[in-house]
C-alpha cells in the first residue's frame, strides 16, 4: 500500500480523522512480520492444534478457518473502537495493526492461562478440557452426546439421571476437584452407563434432570433446527446467475436496527461503476480504467 501511495502516514497526513486497519499474517513488527500466513499455519504456530483433537491421535485444526475469521472480528472490534475514541477524543484517528498469530494467541484464552499457571502445555484431549468432570462427549449406542456439568449442584442431577445415585457420596468424586483426580476412574464408570442409550434419550434424560447436556448436530441437523428457523439464521436470497441460493443470517440482533441479509456475494466488478461513481469519475474515466484492466 505504501508503495501505491497509499499507506497510513501519507492518507493521514491529507485526512487526519482516517482510521485506517492492516491486517497482515504476522503483524508490522518483529522478525517475522514479513513472512505469509494461511490459517492452518496459524493454527499449527499459535498453538491451536496443539490442543485440537484426540490424545492419541493426529493434531487436527478447527473445523472453519478460525484465525482468519476472529482476526476480521478482532479487526472490526478495532475499528469500532477507535471510531468511539475519535469521536470522544479531538477528531484524530490512528492506525490499527492486526495480525492472524496475534489473533491465534489471544484466542487460547484458558489454555494460555493453564500453561502461565503450571509451566504444563495443555496437550489434546478430544472434547474434554482438564479442569471439569463430567465436560465431554459421552458414547452412546448411535454416536455420542454431549453432557456438562460445570458446576457442583448440577452433580447429583447428573448421578441420578444415569441411575448412580450412589456416586454423590463416593468421596473419591465429591467435588469436581476430587473427579478432575480421579478420572481415570469415573469416566469409564460413566462411559458404561451412557452406552444403555441412545444419543437422543441420554441428552432426554439429562434435561429432565436439569442437566445441559445437547446432541452433536451435522450441518443439515443445525440448519434445519427449530431455534436456527425462529432466530432467522438461515437466510434466502435471489442471485443473478445461481437463482435462489442460501446462507446464515445475521447473529447480531438489534432491536431498533435489525440487521438482515438482503443481497447475495457479488459478481466480480458487479459493484466497480457505482463505487467509482460516488468517488467522482465519469463514465469516460471508468471505461478507460476497465479498457487498461486497471478494474473489472
Amino acid at each position: 500500500m505504501a508503495e501505491w501511495g497509499l499507506g497510513y502516514p501519507t492518507l493521514a497526513e491529507r485526512n487526519p480523522g482516517l482510521v485506517y486497519a492492516h491486517i497482515t499474517g504476522y503483524g508490522e513488527w518483529g522478525p517475522h512480520r514479513h513472512r505469509p500466513a494461511y490459517d492452518l499455519a496459524i493454527q499449527a504456530e499459535g498453538g491451536m492444534m496443539s490442543i485440537t483433537g484426540t490424545p492419541d491421535g493426529e493434531p487436527v485444526r478447527v473445523g472453519v478457518a478460525i484465525t482468519d475469521l476472529a482476526t476480521g472480528y478482532y479487526t472490526t472490534q478495532g475499528i469500532l473502537a477507535a471510531l468511539f475514541e475519535r469521536e470522544l477524543g479531538d477528531g484524530e484517528g490512528q492506525k490499527l495493526d492486526v495480525s492472524l498469530l496475534d489473533s491465534a494467541a489471544a484466542l487460547n484464552t484458558y489454555a494460555a492461562l493453564f500453561y502461565f499457571a503450571t509451566d504444563d502445555p495443555p496437550g489434546r484431549s478430544g472434547s474434554k478440557i482438564p479442569n471439569i468432570v463430567p465436560y465431554q462427549a459421552f458414547p452412546t449406542t448411535d454416536g455420542h452426546a454431549v453432557v456438562a456439568v460445570p458446576s457442583e449442584h448440577l452433580w447429583p442431577g447428573f448421578c441420578a439421571a444415569l441411575g448412580r445415585e450412589e456416586l454423590v457420596d463416593d468421596e473419591r468424586f465429591a467435588t469436581n476437584d476430587d473427579r478432575v483426580r480421579n478420572r481415570a476412574t469415573l469416566e469409564p464408570m460413566l462411559e458404561a452407563e451412557t452406552r444403555e442409550y441412545t444419543a437422543a434419550a441420554l441428552v432426554e434424560t439429562m434435561r429432565d434432570h436439569d442437566v445441559p447436556a445437547t446432541p452433536i448436530h451435522d450441518m443439515a441437523a443445525v440448519y434445519d433446527h427449530e431455534q436456527i428457523h425462529a432466530r432467522g439464521m438461515r437466510e434466502r436470497v435471489d442471485h443473478p446467475t445461481a437463482g435462489e441460493v442460501e446462507m446464515p443470517g445475521s447473529p447480531m440482533h438489534m432491536s431498533r436496527t435489525p440487521a438482515s441479509v438482503r443481497d447475495p456475494p457479488p459478481l466480480l466488478g458487479e459493484h466497480t461503476d457505482a463505487v467509482l461513481r460516488e468517488m467522482g469519475y465519469d463514465d469516460s474515466r471508468i471505461a478507460a480504467l476497465r479498457d487498461a484492466d486497471v478494474v473489472a
